[in-house]
């Protein structure tokens, strides 16, 4: 397989693993269902996932996007992110009586527990990631005399700890799995005795897209990745894409964002989408492609994904709840 197709015709080569992942899918099904178990408005706390046409969507059925807790009206339904909060947020909203339910990805949860479990036993705990994002803000939270955020390769030199042989690094769940690498390989550096998380932080989704499209960019004179701009796992795809060999690479929300300018001496054309990222919108894009010219379309498939979350316990049937 080479950039040109065999035929010199235009193609599209379509990633496979794309889109929504078990968490995504878990918490946008979590609004709706609470949507329709207790009536509009259900609050949300910050976006329920990071993108557009998610977000607008389930606000037109009634839900009300807020920045904190404290601007939901006491006694009121709040749904909680799938990115996690902070004990904070939890007992601001213990606070307003608020009745909570919690959408949190269970792979989030997961370095929510190693948090607690090596702040309990006072390790200082790396956490490679994004300044700013919720998850790297939920998971801080549970232990914020312990953790460090470092910003990836460039915040190294500037990580202090109290004890070299007592340090472990988590990381947020959506980074690119090549710069964590690296993040981490110059943080062994500074500090050998440091331990790996007990498990893989960066969920198998994020790793999975990564992989797909290391497998396609190299074939592609152009590569289009659906997602939003605050979508972190969305944004570290264009930037493989990039590091992997395609010509060019953009993040785009929707079909009519995508510029034909673009597409000039493009034969293929390599379409993915980010995590959160309904598969309607590709679905847009492929005909957008296909009414130029693109009508081939080639899966590329490297993994097939199977792994699905219950839904919240507060969404679950009284006789399902454990």
């Amino acid at each position: 397989m080479t950039a040109r197709s065999a035929h010199g015709t235009k193609r599209v080569l379509l990633a496979s693993p794309r889109g929504y992942c078990a968490g995504v899918d878990r918490a946008v099904i979590a609004v709706e269902k609470a949507l329709e178990q207790h009536g509009a408005p259900v609050y949300v706390r910050k976006e329920i996932v990071h993108n557009r046409h998610v977000v607008d969507t389930l606000a037109e059925r009634g839900a009300i996007f807020v920045d904190e807790a404290d601007q939901v009206p006491e006694g009121a339904i709040v749904v909680f992110s799938a990115h996690g909060v902070s004990p904070a947020v939890h007992a601001q909203a213990a606070e307003r009586e608020l009745r909570t339910i919690d959408a949190t990805c269970p792979l989030v949860t997961k370095v929510h527990q190693e948090a607690k479990r090596f702040a309990r036993e006072d390790y200082d705990i790396l956490l490679v990631g994004h300044d700013g994002h919720e998850e790297v803000e939920g998971t801080a939270g549970e232990a914020p005399e312990h953790v460090q955020l470092v910003d990836g390769p460039g915040g190294v030199d500037s990580v202090r700890v109290r004890d070299p042989e007592k340090v472990v690094w988590l990381s947020q769940t959506t980074l690119s799995v090549d710069e964590t690498m690296e993040t981490v390989r110059q943080l062994r550096e500074r500090f050998p005795k440091m331990q790996d998380p007990p498990s893989d932080d960066i969920c198998y989704a994020t790793q999975n897209r990564q992989v797909a499209v290391k497998a396609m960019a190299p074939h592609c004179d152009l590569v289009l990745v659906v997602g939003s701009k605050n979508s972190s796992n969305s944004q570290r795809l264009v930037e493989v894409a990039l590091n992997c060999g395609a010509g060019a690479s953009y993040l785009i929300d929707f079909a009519r964002e995508i510029d034909e300018s673009w597409l000039a001496g493009v034969e293929t054309v390599g379409v993915t989408s980010g995590a959160s990222v309904p598969e309607v919108l590709v679905r847009g894009v492929l005909d957008w492609l296909a009414e130029r010219g693109w009508a081939e379309v080639d899966e590329v498939t490297t993994a097939e994904e199977t792994l699905s979350f219950a839904l919240p316990r507060e969404l679950r049937p009284r006789r399902a709840r454990g």
